[in-house]
């Protein structure tokens, strides 16, 4: 399986505690892990930083690229979870999943407010 690089908001606590969850499972080291808050951050020329930040992105080691849901169905196959992969791999499932992405997406920084820092500080004190 190739490797897969996922480009996230780390000023967003809510992502944050995401990637945070995938960092710790990444035992076979098929992701890494961009953060766009961070002034430095390279990207490669199919992805716009402005558009990463509105909506998840991943590039696979063959240049392939994933926006939204998509992303989290293969970066959660690379960290072993088996059951979140397969939920977020079901063509019957999409027609919830991608609007309810969009949703999220839109007012992330207003539900990462609420619910990000708990959440974070759990993953951190789960997978210290």
């Amino acid at each position: 399986m190739q490797a897969m690089t996922l480009y996230f908001d780390g000023a967003c606590p809510l992502c944050a505690a995401e990637i945070h969850l995938l960092a710790a499972r990444n035992r076979r080291q098929l992701l890494r892990f961009v953060d766009l808050s961070k002034p430095n951050a390279e990207l490669p020329c199919t992805v716009v930083c402005a558009q990463a930040m509105d909506n998840i992105h991943a590039i696979l080691d063959d240049g392939g690229t994933l926006i939204g849901v998509p992303v989290f169905a293969e970066a959660y196959r690379r960290a072993d979870l088996p059951l979140l992969a397969w939920l977020f791999s079901r063509p019957c499932l999409r027609w919830l999943l991608e609007p309810a992405y969009a949703l999220f997406a839109r007012h992330r920084a207003r539900v990462s407010a609420l619910a990000g820092p708990p959440l974070l500080r759990l993953a951190q004190w789960i997978f210290r």
